[in-house]
This record gives structure tokens, sequence and C-alpha cells, in this order.
């Protein structure tokens, strides 16, 4: 029974060190491929993108779509890369979720309300920044937070997001604040709807989409940091960096950019429109 069990007990760790190396196998093939020329040769560009997110991504329940500012953009530089007939794809990730799925290849680039950190250039190369924002608070209206110091009290619950930057920038800026963190943008509303926080915090924009369809709310204290947005890809994919971001400088260049910028914000209260134009 001894020689049995240790028999199995080998097998077991054999196993475990095949799986891994397997794991690290499929990482360093991965990281070889070649996104531009594999997504020129379906004629597709697989985007990771928010399906929570008013104004930059929200699925659209009636057709199943996800549409938003994120998407035109993606959609918008998937045709200067492949063509008109190139094809946009998209999968829902959320904060938690994006890296992990870029690196496992089950996505060609992230174009999620993601800011530009060096942490994250650790993990993922950028596309130069497509979206400037900054973060801020949505609070109850006639609530007595009117800025980020407001919140900096012992006790003081805010709510944020998992995997966002806005939970540690609160920690910087509001110190003495504790963080209620929930997976996604959709529960962190109904969060503050429901009294668990006096504030909810994440970049502007974000919130302003959150606004636009909640009128007993608003975005207070204008913008405490800055908050660039990048499109994130996977490191050594030098040719498809290249080429969004070429194609990035085109729908600035040609106005397409500011024309997707106009339909999703220009009407938003409280966005300053002029300021964000390219």
């Amino acid at each position: 029974m001894k020689k049995l069990s240790h028999f199995l007990s080998v097998i077991l760790v054999l196993g475990i060190i095949a799986v891994e190396l397997s794991a690290c196998g499929s990482q360093k093939i991965l990281s070889r491929q070649n996104v531009l020329a594999n997504d020129r040769a379906s004629r597709t560009i697989v985007w990771g993108v928010k399906a929570d997110t008013k104004l930059f991504g929200l699925m659209d329940v009636k057709n199943n779509t996800i549409e938003g500012f994120d998407t035109d953009i993606a959609t918008a530089i998937t045709k200067k890369i492949l063509g008109k007939g190139g094809k946009a794809k998209f999968i829902q990730v959320t904060s938690q979720t994006r890296i992990p799925l870029l690196k496992n290849g089950n996505i060609d680039a992230i174009i999620a309300t993601m800011t530009i950190t060096p942490e994250r250039k650790k993990q993922v190369d950028f596309s130069n920044s497509y979206f400037d924002a900054g973060q801020s608070l949505l609070v109850k209206k006639g609530s007595s937070i009117k800025s980020v110091n407001d919140l900096n009290k012992p006790n003081t619950k805010v709510i944020g997001v998992t995997g966002s930057n806005s939970v540690a920038n609160i920690n910087k800026y509001a110190s003495k604040a504790r963080v209620l963190e929930l997976s996604d943008y959709a529960q962190a509303l109904t969060g503050l709807k429901s009294g668990q926080g006096v504030a909810l915090t994440t970049d502007n924009g974000i919130l302003y989409g959150m606004a636009s369809k909640n009128s007993d709310y608003k975005v207070v204290g204008g913008t405490f940091t800055k908050e660039p947005y990048g499109i994130a890809i996977n490191k050594g994919q030098v040719s498809f960096k290249k080429a969004v971001n070429q194609a990035l400088k085109e729908i600035e260049d040609d106005g397409t950019y500011n024309c997707i910028l106009k339909k999703w914000f220009r009407n938003v209260a409280g966005f300053n429109y002029k300021e964000a134009s390219r």
C-alpha cells in the first residue's frame, strides 16, 4: 500500500509538472505568433471590450450587441488595418479579466477604458492614448460630498471596482476612507443606490454615463487624476502595435475620431467635449 501510495504521488506530481510546462509552452508559442498576420488572414480583429459601461461599451439586450465609444473606435481602427471588409469581433471583459484574456490569446487587443500605467506596462504594451479621462466622484444629489477631500475621514465608505486604477487612487488621495470593491460597474452603481457607500469613484467619462441615466445622481469634484486610455496589446507584437497606432492617427486626422466622440459625448451634461476633441 505504501508503494502504491508513493507511486500515485509521483504520477500526480509529474502530471502537475506536465500541465505547467504545457502552459509555459503555449505562452511561448503565443508570444511568437504574429497577431497582425493572423488577423489579416482571418480578416478579423478580436477586441476585448466592456459591456457594462454606458457610453464606452454597453450590452444592448434587444439585439445582443455591445455598443459604445470604445467599440466604434475599435471598428474604425479595424477598417483602417484590414480594409473595408475587415471585421471587428467583440468579447466582453471586466477590469479583472481583460489582461488574463489577452495573455491567453483569447483576444487580440483590449479597448476597455484601460488607463496606461507603469505597473500595467510591465504586463502589456499600449498604443498611444486614444481618450484622456480623469478620476471623479458620483454622488446622490444633495450629498455633502463635494470633492475627494470630503472622503478623507475615518469610516467613510467609497465604492470602487476591483481591478481598476481608481481603487489605488482613492487610497492615495483619501487614505482614511474605506473602499468597498465590487466586481463591475453595474454592481457598483447598485451599491451606491443602496447606501453601501457615500460615493462611487472611477473615471469621469464612465460616471457621466451613469449620471445620464440616473437623474438623482451627479458627478462632482472635477477630476483629481489624469487617466489616459490606451489599447493594450501583448508584448512582442511590434507590427500589430505599429498598425494600431497608425490607424489611430489616421482616424484622428480624417475626422472619424471626432465624429465618434461627438456621437457619444456631445450632449452629456458636464462633459467637456471641446477639451476631449482631437
